[in-house]
C-alpha cells in the first residue's frame, strides 16, 4: 500500500477513535445531548469507517460513494474518484456506441445481459425472468445509465458520436416497458429512474405517462394487501421518482410537483418505520430533504433510527441480516451519512475538468 494511503487511514481510524469516544458519552446520558449532535456524530463515525477502507473498494462503489458525497458537502476530497469514474466512463462509451454500429451486436449484447443477470435471490430471479421479454431493453438500461452519468459530468458532448446512442436509445419501446404493469411490480426504482433519465437526455418525456402507470399499479387502497417484498418495492419506486428529479442530489425539487409522493409516505408512516429497511427508510428522508421539508417529523424519526442503528464495534449500519461487510453495505451507510450529515445544499457535477 502506499504512504498517502496508510496515511489515510491512520487519520480515518484517529478520528473514529475519537468519535467512538464522543458516541460513547453520548449513549450514557442520552437526553443531555443535542439531536442534531446525535445525528452528526454518526454520520461522522460512519465516514471514518468507510474512508479508512474506500480505496480497497472498487471503482463502481468508490463512485457511488464519492459522487453522492461531493453533491451534498462539495468536499473536494471526493474529486479524485469521482474523476477516475469519469475517464473510465469517457472510455468505455465511445468503446460502446462504436459497438452500436456492427451488425448483430446488440442483439449479441442483450442475450449476454439477460443471461449474465444476477439470480442469487428471489428478487432478482424475478426480474431476471421479466427481462426474457424485454431482451434488448436489458442491454439498453446500462447504457442510458452511462450517458446520463455523462450528462451529469458535462462530458457527453466529448463523446464521439454519442448522437448514435441517443437515437439508438430512441428507437426503442420504453413506453411500453416503463408502464408495464409487470414491470412496475418487480422493478419501481429502476424505473422511475428510467423514465427521468431519458427525459434528462432528451430523448423522449414519458414522466407523465409512467407516473400515472405507476398510481395504477399501487393505488391506495392495495396498500394493506401487500407483502413486505411488495411494499418495499412500492416504497423504493416512489423514492426514486424525486431522487431522479433531483438529478442525483444535485438540485431541489419542487415539492407541489410530487406532493402525492411526499403525502403517501406520511400517510404511511408507521409501516416504513416497521417494514422498510434502512436504505429505503433513508431515501424517504432524502425525498423530504430534496423538496426543501427537512423539518417534517418523519425525517427526525428516520435520523433517530439510522444513528440508533449504527454498530458500535464495526462504525456502521449493518443488513438486515446483520452483516458487517463494508463494501456490500455501502449504499445503505452512504445514504446514512448524507441524512444524518444534510447540509442543506447541492452542489452540481462535478463537472469533467
Amino acid at each position: 500500500m502506499s504512504r498517502p494511503c496508510c496515511h489515510l487511514r491512520l487519520l480515518s481510524w484517529l478520528a473514529l477513535t475519537v468519535l467512538v469516544m464522543q458516541l460513547s458519552a453520548c449513549a450514557v446520558q442520552p437526553s443531555a445531548v443535542d439531536p442534531a449532535e446525535r445525528h452528526r456524530l454518526a454520520a461522522e463515525r460512519i465516514r471514518a469507517t468507510y474512508e479508512a477502507v474506500l480505496p480497497e473498494f472498487s471503482t463502481g462503489k468508490r463512485r457511488h460513494y464519492a459522487q453522492r458525497l461531493y453533491r451534498v458537502t462539495g468536499d473536494e476530497r471526493y474529486l479524485p474518484a469521482n474523476r477516475e469514474y469519469m475517464a473510465h466512463l469517457e472510455e468505455r462509451l465511445e468503446a460502446e456506441i462504436a459497438e452500436l454500429a456492427v451488425p448483430g451486436q446488440v442483439e449479441r449484447l442483450a442475450r449476454q445481459s439477460v443471461e449474465g443477470y444476477p439470480r442469487r435471490t428471489e428478487k432478482q430471479r424475478a426480474r431476471a425472468e421479466m427481462f426474457t421479454e424485454w431482451e434488448e431493453v436489458a442491454y439498453a438500461r446500462g447504457l442510458l445509465f452511462r450517458m446520463v452519468q455523462a450528462h451529469y459530468h458535462g462530458m457527453l458532448d466529448e463523446i464521439t458520436d454519442h448522437e448514435r446512442a441517443l437515437e439508438y436509445l430512441g428507437d426503442l419501446p420504453w413506453a411500453a416497458f416503463l408502464t408495464d404493469p409487470d414491470v412496475l411490480g418487480v422493478y419501481a426504482a429502476q424505473v422511475a429512474n428510467q423514465v427521468h433519465f431519458l427525459h434528462q437526455l432528451g430523448v423522449m418525456d414519458l414522466r407523465r405517462e409512467v407516473e400515472a402507470a405507476f398510481r395504477r399499479r399501487y393505488p391506495p387502497d392495495t396498500l394493506a394487501t401487500l407483502t413486505t417484498a411488495e411494499y418495499r418495492n412500492w416504497l423504493y419506486g416512489l423514492t426514486h421518482f424525486v431522487i431522479a428529479a433531483s438529478r442525483y442530489y444535485q438540485q431541489e425539487v419542487d415539492a407541489e410537483a410530487y406532493a402525492w409522493v411526499l403525502e403517501s409516505f406520511e400517510a404511511q408512516a408507521g409501516r416504513i418505520m416497521r417494514d422498510a429497511t434502512e436504505d429505503i427508510q433513508a431515501e424517504v428522508a432524502l425525498s423530504f430533504l430534496l423538496t426543501g421539508r427537512e423539518g417534517h417529523p418523519l425525517v427526525g424519526r428516520v435520523r433517530d433510527a439510522l444513528a440508533a442503528a449504527v454498530d458500535p464495534a464495526s462504525g456502521m449500519i449493518p443488513s438486515p441480516g446483520g452483516s458487517t461487510d463494508l463494501e456490500r453495505g455501502e449504499h445503505r451507510n452512504v445514504l446514512a451519512i448524507m441524512v444524518l450529515g444534510w447540509q442543506g445544499r447541492l452542489y452540481p457535477g462535478p463537472v469533467s475538468p
